[in-house]
């Protein structure tokens, strides 16, 4: 995974971003192989949803969470590709075995 490390993207306040599959990280931020295992399985959903497919669905899904749980942080834990990628960080194997569309099963 390219990591891009800048004081620009992301925003104050947050460690890292992944657009299109480049890590950007602030400047200053620590990141581990837990956040780069966590954000290299959203580069795989990315992927099988062409991108594009993958950011509508993510908006989407993260404004009806937030409509449910009226809370910014649950909203973002809950939404399908975040809850697939908290569930696998930890397996450093998980990308090798992960089926094709895994984060359907966190619906």
């Amino acid at each position: 995974m390219k990591i891009i490390r800048n004081n620009i993207i992301p925003i104050k306040g947050f460690k890292a971003i992944n657009l299109f599959g480049i890590l950007f990280v602030r400047k200053n931020a620590e990141i581990d192989e837990l956040t780069i295992n966590h954000e290299e399985i959203h580069t795989a959903q990315m992927k099988e949803l062409w991108y594009v497919l993958f950011y509508l669905w993510y908006v989407v899904d993260w404004l009806i969470k937030l409509v449910i749980y009226r809370n910014f942080r649950d909203a973002y834990v809950n939404v399908v590709f975040e809850r697939e990628a908290y569930a696998n960080d930890e397996d450093e194997d998980y990308l090798k075995t992960r089926k094709r569309f895994a984060f359907i099963r966190y619906l």
